[in-house]
């Protein structure tokens, strides 16, 4: 069965009341442990919230408010496990979303388009029990492959075929006092682009208004077609601010009106989390995007958080890797696991992969008109998940 291993990170958050809630009724019992599993709704469940203040594991990507920003955009049912009996407070869970898709196939990913998404489970019988149910559903169900994303890896069932996709990680450490952090900034390609945009007196603008979405919005098209790949669509921004309130900010960087570079971060308990970029890449030399990081800092260090999150990177993209090193951020491996019954489902379709199909759609992307382009992500992000 699966080993669990616990990050290095901890923080500790205060608890609330904890209200009744209702599970489904039991599916499952671990012989060894003979712990029961259950499944249980993440957004409906009075417990959860609570619990995911408290546990130390638990990241902006386990909150309600992403998982409600999921299920509005893309229409993900979010499904929870747990071996808490309805009655007791929540003291494990596994939380999943069901990617149902004619064109990638059926799976349950934990979670989409989120750079981490720990176990928050404690204790290995809990686990076992869990895993089973796990197991017992993608037999049942015939679920493509199931899909989690933990800082640590963990181990399958020898009866499951697995494949692990690496990424890297990236964390900026807000404890030491700001000075010092500056000084650990790499003094030419950081340093002296802050010192740049200071000069070119760029200007800097926070909020969630829709005049900044947005702004935002045309640099994350750009971005993104610069890259080869459709942006997100709109409603997924939309949501993420309706969900998150005050937690979020979209932060802009302008000369003389014009944005130059966009950012949004949202905060969790003791971290700011940076979740998207973008910027017109013909004015980088000014340091804006600088400008949006060094003031994400700043406002991180004046509010006591702990922790800058930079995000998961492609263990391919070299230049962004070294470039967020230069922010003394610390390095570690994220490790995605898929696990099927079949040696080949866990295998998708994908636009940044090298393939002579995904080569050939992602050269075609540089020339549709941004209509097409918004249009094109708001069919596709779905699928990818």
């Amino acid at each position: 069965m699966f080993e669990s291993k616990k990050s290095s990170r901890a923080a500790t958050e205060g608890s609330r009341h904890i209200a009744t809630a209702v599970c489904s009724e039991t599916l499952t019992e671990s012989k060894s442990a003979r712990r029961i599993a259950r499944r249980f709704d993440p957004l409906t469940d009075a417990r959860w919230d609570t619990f995911v203040n408290k546990h130390h594991r638990a990241s902006l990507f386990h909150s309600s408010p992403w998982l409600e920003a999921l299920n509005r955009t893309y229409g993900y049912k979010v499904t929870g496990y747990t071996t808490s009996a309805p009655s007791e407070e929540l003291e494990n869970a596994m939380i999943f979303c069901r990617v149902e898709s004619w064109l990638t196939g059926r799976r349950l990913v934990s979670l989409p388009f989120s750079d981490h998404c720990e176990p928050l489970v404690d204790h290995q019988d809990d686990l076992q029990a869990l895993v089973a149910l796990l197991e017992e559903e993608m037999r049942r169900a015939k679920w493509r492959y199931i899909e989690v994303r933990p800082f640590a890896p963990i181990d399958v069932p020898p009866s499951l075929h697995s494949r692990n996709i690496h990424y890297n990680f990236f964390e900026v450490d807000l404890r030491p006092d700001l000075e010092t952090i500056f000084r650990n900034l790499h003094k030419d390609s950081i340093q002296r682009k802050i010192l740049r945009a200071q000069r070119e007196k760029l200007c800097y603008e926070e909020g969630t208004s829709d005049l900044l979405l947005n702004d935002f919005y045309r640099l994350m098209t750009r971005t993104r077609r610069r890259y080869r790949v459709p942006p997100q669509p709109k409603s997924w921004f939309q949501n993420l601010i309706h969900c998150f309130g005050d937690a979020l900010k979209i932060r802009i960087a302008r000369k003389e009106g014009r944005a130059l570079a966009g950012m949004l971060t949202v905060r969790h308990k003791d971290t700011l989390v940076y979740k998207y970029g973008a910027s017109d890449f013909r004015y980088n030399n000014l340091g804006g995007m600088h400008l949006l990081y060094w003031t994400s800092i700043q406002e991180g260090k004046a509010s006591g958080l702990r922790f800058f999150d930079l995000g998961r990177t492609d263990a391919d993209q070299t230049g962004l890797i070294t470039f967020k090193k230069r922010w003394g951020a610390k390095e570690s491996l994220l490790t995605y696991s898929r696990y099927a019954i079949s040696e080949d489902a866990s295998h998708v379709f994908d636009l940044s992969s090298p393939t002579r199909k995904s080569t050939a759609a992602r050269e075609l992307l540089a020339y549709l008109p941004n209509g097409l382009l918004s249009l094109l992500g708001r069919a596709l992000y779905k699928h990818v998940g």
